[in-house]
């Protein structure tokens, strides 16, 4: 039984370093991308059938 409270001890301090190193992360702006949004739409993978000529005019196949 003593074995089960060291295991819960052990799980609540893990998720609380994981929990600060969470919240520190966010507040340095580890998250912050205000590039990338703006761009996502230039740069799609799914389309296969557009290309682009030498001459910039849009082929559709």
């Amino acid at each position: 039984m003593s074995v089960l409270f060291l295991l819960i001890a052990a799980s609540l301090t893990l998720a609380s370093a994981f929990l600060v190193a969470f919240i520190w992360a966010v507040k340095s702006g580890q998250f912050d991308d205000h590039y990338s949004p703006a761009v996502k739409i230039l740069f799609d993978p799914n389309n296969k059938n557009h290309q682009v000529s030498n001459h910039g005019e849009n082929k559709c196949r």
